[in-house]
């Protein structure tokens, strides 16, 4: 017979079911017969060792050997035991016991890297459109007008993306209605805030082509698109790649950001049309444009604090913008060494001593790289290492859902800083390092307090 309960009614087994199931003892486990064919049971066992090694108790054997169908009659018969516990007992007895380990979780926080390394390079590789394009406009005013506009894409970039994803819960096509509203008017504000400033039409029709590259950049990274941009970038690439051996005209020097600038809007418009064309989901609460000011805010404060180091040190602005990318990975990072902390540690305390020292892990691994990129590009290493400790905590409480914290210490250093350089230009090394040392302090002191408890990584 086959089945999970194959016991005659009228037989000891069936007796001894009954009584297990009324829920009384069963009888003391009975010693083999005088028939029992012990090589008969040997095999059983090594037929059904991997599944009574495991075993704690007889009776679990006992449930094995019903679950295979074994009647009275095939125990009595074939193994000469009296009745089902007699043959498990023996069962019991000739297997060693063995626990397998249990099988260990996948990290739920394991980062992409390959799409992060990327994410990286396409923070920087814009840049390389001033390399071409820089001699075409003053540096002074002109200058001026590049980096209002800049700072207001900043700002409406993290809030825009902020709140795109806040609309991706409910399905890509709101997150791609959110987003193309959304940034055109962030373009046209950056613009119009360059246009106040602005000394030349040059300076601004560079600014908004400066804007709508954000903008369009902006709408590819929240919506996964990073090979798009990046293909979109090509022109850029290539003609800068070869400034060192060749002089392009001046069309060339104008032409290649602006197919760049193109073929990101291009890029993004595709995005668009294929995330507003996706299925409808049945619409939950709209979330307040409140939730995404302090984001804005921060893309605000962090824009003024990396203004400032560059204003002293052009490169460090490029090493900071090629560690987005590490940074992002570090992020992940932090997510899955928390969530192994907290399934290895059985008390609050434990958990917060570990929690903390995951942090001060994932903060070296992001500055320390940096010390040696100061040193070659001749950029002062305490501003520049606490600036970014500064925006990677920052970045990691953002990530956590905590937003006022890290918008109101960014505001209060980039602001501190920024006062410093009106009434001492120009901007003392000592004086960002100050502020930027201050405000990583008190953001390390916020994660390991909000965060170094189980419950935001349970």
């Amino acid at each position: 017979m086959s089945g999970p309960m194959a016991l005659e009614p009228g037989g000891a087994e069936g007796d001894t079911l009954s009584l297990r199931l009324a829920g009384a003892r069963p009888p003391a486990l009975s010693a083999p017969g005088h028939g029992a064919d012990q090589n008969a049971v040997d095999r059983l066992a090594a037929e059904l060792a991997d599944g009574i090694g495991p075993a704690v108790h007889p009776y679990e054997v006992a449930a094995l050997l019903e679950s295979e169908g074994l009647t009275a009659e095939v125990i009595q018969e074939r193994y000469g035991h009296p009745n089902l516990f007699s043959l498990a007992s023996a069962l019991y007895g000739r297997v060693p016991r063995t626990f397998p380990e249990p099988a260990r979780p996948a990290d739920p926080w394991r980062p992409d890297h390959v799409r992060c390394g990327l994410r990286g390079a396409l923070f920087a590789l814009p840049g390389l459109a001033y390399l071409l394009a820089g001699r075409l406009w003053h540096a002074g005013r002109d200058l001026d007008v590049l980096v209002l506009a800049g700072l207001v894409s900043w700002a409406w970039g993290q809030a825009l993306g902020h709140r795109a994803h806040l609309r991706m819960t409910t399905g890509r096509r709101e997150a791609g209605r959110t987003l193309l509203k959304g940034a055109p008017l962030g373009a046209l504000a950056a613009t119009a805030s360059g246009a106040l400033v602005a000394g030349s039409g040059t300076a601004i029709g560079v600014a908004a082509a400066q804007s709508v590259y954000l903008a369009a950049a902006g709408v590819l990274l929240v919506l996964g698109g990073e090979w798009l941009l990046l293909a979109a970038l090509t022109p850029l690439i290539a003609g800068a790649a070869a400034l060192p051996r060749w002089e392009p005209g001046t069309v060339l020097r104008v032409g290649l950001p602006l197919l760049s600038v193109f073929g990101a809007v291009a890029a993004a418009g595709w995005a668009l049309r294929a995330a507003v064309a996706a299925a409808p989901v049945p619409d939950g609460a709209r979330p307040s444009l409140l939730r995404s000011l302090p984001y804005g805010l921060f893309g605000l404060s962090a824009g003024v604090l990396v203004l400032l180091e560059g204003r002293q040190h052009p490169y460090a602005v490029i090493v900071l913008t090629v560690s987005m990318g590490p940074a992002e990975w570090l992020l992940y990072r932090y997510r899955g060494m928390s969530v192994a902390a907290l399934r290895a540690t059985a008390t609050p305390a434990a958990f917060l001593l570990r929690s903390a020292g995951v942090l001060g892990l994932c903060l070296l691994v992001y500055v320390l790289p940096l010390l040696p990129a100061a040193l070659l590009t001749g950029a002062e290493p305490a501003p520049l290492l606490l600036l970014a400790a500064t925006l990677w905590t920052a970045l990691l409480l953002q990530a956590f859902g905590v937003a006022w914290a890290p918008a109101a210490v960014c505001l209060a250093a980039a602001g501190g800083a920024a006062a410093t350089t009106v009434l001492r230009p120009p901007p003392s090394a000592v004086a960002l390092s100050l502020f930027c040392g201050t405000a990583a302090l008190c953001l390390a002191a916020c994660a390991v307090r909000l965060l170094g408890r189980p419950a935001p990584h349970a």
